[in-house]
């Protein structure tokens, strides 16, 4: 193993960067190149065609079978001129990936041979199999039938030779199996009840529509040494490991010059991304060594979280061509910067105004208070619900440390927005309202220009914090669907809304002027959400106490976390939004608290294998080094001379046997609070027997192995080091 292990760190250090054939063109030239959008459609579809599918996508409208099949034939042309041969159904299951099934642009002619054929029929509606899906007891094993169908709001794309086109996933029965379906109710819902606030101030306004600017963090490690590595294979982190003596200490790799070999990797993943529409712009270096960063322009919530799916596919493929491995899974490395997935939220209406943003007339500013308001009453009501939203068994590692925010949902305002939402209970007129865009910065540098600075400074430790235009949702994990996430947030504000909407009528019809009548209603939610406002320290022990005394949820295990899904509350609001039902409410949180018991399952089995079967022969064998030496000193030298000479190593030998037994002694007991814990009756006590009794002894097991790795000869070791994983060479 040692000798494998050496090979494989010769072999990164020996890795040069991947030439990459930049494209001769402009970006502008290839950019959504494998993508059907509306210059594709206006090319390949007839003009009643193209009119009626753009239509129906801007208005959210069905389509016609007759124009469907039109769109198909369009569609067909379109991909085989590009190179397709296969068509797929593309979808989120509840698994955090993507799935498809391919089929051939072929059908028999009846003659002994086949023509290419594509019907509105195949493009609308195909039945996969939906038995092997999580789906929460929503489907028996032998009940397979599933159908899969096309969201025109999300355009098809070329991968390879395959035409993916995005769709839903839902149950024979009706109820979602997917991220995409209650995604889109949720959108809808926002939009209808955003826009009907928005028009107590615009009649002009007819749709409002939800943004999402996704920020993806992860890791790059060699291929080599990911290969040496069976705990990364199989679980996607180190499950031991000690320590760099340099880590991100020096605080040295963020925003520094990104080394040659992943420039290559990120020039590759940026042109596939372009190509796929993706508009990936920003590129960094993050904090911890490996950890990098990419961030599109932001776009329509929908299309933006098929682009991240898609995105998560596509790094794995380009990293593999130059030789790295992509680590999504939130804390890779114990005691350095996790990744998350930031997600930068805004609304913006039809008409060109963005609803998070200050205006310049007392009116504009009601129109901005008026959301900002209904969106802290909603993350405050459903507080809990939105960290079960984000929180899961990788997730759990990551919050709360190393930058990553806590388990706890609060809302940063900053100073000056602050300042203004704890005296609007003391305004009796929104006519006094004035609210101040970005000031003008000015240094004492000649050669320095003014500079511009927001209304709002950023906290790392909020995990939902208002940025100048929009929310950042720093709290979602870098390996998850960010649909789960956006649900909850945009059903929740939806709901917030509709019911602001009627307050407010409510009023005009007792009549009450109206901005007075939003204005009262303002004060009411700023003065209810009071306790999810806070612009502090967010690691402090005092911030957790007072959290608790303000009655947010506190809780961090994560399987009781999710039973915010299940409260009353939360129930209510996704059955009034029309996002989700009670049935698929529950059978998501069986699929959570399944999906949580299994990885700590695999990460247990897999840690259990790699300390009995490779990390404690390693030390025995180290150990029987010791006692050899320890019996040539005693031949060597006679006495107290030998005994002093030979008291270190005998030290060092009873300290690996205590650690050995101590190891032996916490993988049996491991196992079988496995057995136990499979044992239960249902999900959710077998998900808190795991989060109770196997995570402890998961950590308990690598601390002795942690601390055998500062003992073993580093020739004997099996596992390629911390210091070896962490600095590309």
């Amino acid at each position: 193993m040692s000798k494998l292990r050496f090979k494989s760190v010769e072999e990164a250090s020996s890795r040069k960067a991947v030439k990459v054939d930049m494209p001769k063109e402009r970006v502008d030239r290839y950019f959504g190149r494998q993508v059907f959008n509306r210059a594709k459609m206006y090319d390949y579809l007839p003009k009643k065609t193209y009119e009626a599918l753009v239509k129906a996508i801007d208005n959210k409208q069905p389509l016609s079978r007759d124009v469907a099949d039109s769109v198909a034939e369009g569609m067909k042309r379109w991909a085989i001129d590009n190179g397709a041969r296969h068509y797929t159904h593309w979808f989120h299951p509840l698994t955090d990936g993507t799935a498809e099934k391919h089929d051939g642009f072929m059908e028999p002619d009846g003659k002994g041979g086949v023509m290419e054929e594509f019907s509105g029929k195949l493009l609308v509606q195909q039945e996969p199999d939906a038995s092997s899906f999580p789906n929460g007891g929503i489907r028996n094993t032998f009940e397979a039938r599933g159908y899969s169908a096309w969201d025109i709001s999300s355009p098809a794309f070329i991968v390879g030779n395959t035409l993916c086109i995005p769709t839903i996933f839902i149950a024979y029965t009706g109820e979602s199996l997917d991220y995409k379906t209650p995604l889109l109710r949720a959108l809808n819902s926002i939009d209808k009840a955003a826009t009907r606030v928005a028009r107590l101030f615009d009649e002009n306004v007819k749709h409002v529509n939800s943004y999402l600017g996704w920020e993806q963090e992860y890791f790059l490690v060699d291929e080599a040494l990911y290969t040496a590595r069976p705990d990364l294979m199989l679980t996607g982190r180190t499950l031991m490991g000690h320590e760099s003596a340099k880590n991100q200490q020096l605080e040295d790799h963020y925003f520094g010059a990104i080394p040659s070999r992943v420039e290559a990797f990120m020039l590759e993943l940026e042109l596939e991304c372009h190509r796929l529409g993706i508009p990936a712009k920003t590129r960094h270096n993050e904090v911890a060594p490996n950890q990098f960063e990419l961030a599109p322009v932001f776009e329509e919530t929908n299309l933006a979280n098929d682009h991240n799916m898609l995105l998560m596919w596509v790094m794995d493929e380009v990293a593999r061509r130059h030789n790295f491995r992509v680590l999504l899974h939130e804390k890779p490395f114990d005691g350095i910067n996790g990744s998350g997935k930031h997600n930068n939220w805004s609304l913006g209406t039809d008409t060109g105004v963005m609803l998070f943003a200050p205006g310049k007339t007392p009116e504009q500013n009601l129109q901005f208070l008026t959301f900002i308001a209904n969106v802290m009453s909603a993350v405050h009501k459903h507080n809990g619900l939105m960290k079960a939203s984000i929180m899961n068994a990788t997730n759990a590692h990551r919050l709360g440390g190393n930058e990553a925010p806590p388990a706890i949902i609060s809302m940063f305002m900053g100073s000056q927005l602050s300042e203004i939402l704890d005296k609007i209970e003391q305004l009796d007129d929104h006519k006094a309202l004035t609210l101040a865009g970005k000031n003008e910065l000015r240094l004492d540098v000649a050669q320095i220009p003014e500079l511009m600075v927001d209304n709002t400074d950023r906290n790392r430790t909020s995990p939902f914090a208002f940025t100048g235009n929009r929310f950042e949702y720093r709290a979602v994990g870098s390996s998850a669907n960010c649909g789960s996430a956006m649900i909850a947030l945009n059903a929740a504000v939806a709901d917030e809304l509709s019911q602001f909407a009627e307050a407010v009528e409510a009023r005009e019809a007792a009549g009450e002027e109206r901005h007075s009548a939003i204005f009262a209603e303002i004060k009411k939610l700023l003065k209810q959400s009071r306790p999810i406002h806070f612009d502090g320290n967010g690691y402090s022990d005092e911030w957790k106490a007072e959290a608790q005394r303000r009655g947010l949820d506190t809780e961090t295990s994560a399987p009781l976390v999710y039973d915010a899904y299940t409260r009353p509350e939360s129930i209510e609001m996704f059955e009034r939004t029309g996002v989700m039902n009670r049935k698929e409410i529950m059978a998501r949180n069986e699929v959570k608290w399944e999906m949580y018991s299994k990885k700590l399952q695999i990460e247990s089995r897999v840690l259990g294998d790699l300390a009995i079967n490779h990390i404690i022969p390693a030390a025995t064998r180290y150990q029987s080094l010791l006692l050899d030496n320890v019996y040539k000193i005693k031949q060597l030298f006679k006495g107290e001379k030998a005994d002093r000479i030979a008291r270190q190593d005998m030290e060092s030998i009873e300290k690996i046997s205590d650690h050995i037994a101590a190891i032996r002694g916490e993988v049996e007991a491991m196992v079988k609070e496995r057995h136990k814990a499979n044992r239960k009756p249902n999900e959710r006590e077998k998900a808190i027997a795991y989060h109770d009794y196997i995570a402890p002894a998961l950590e308990n097991i690598r601390h002795h192995i942690d601390e055998l790795e500062l003992m073993v000869d580093n020739e004997i070791w099996p596992l390629p080091k911390y210091r070896e994983l962490l600095f590309l060479r």
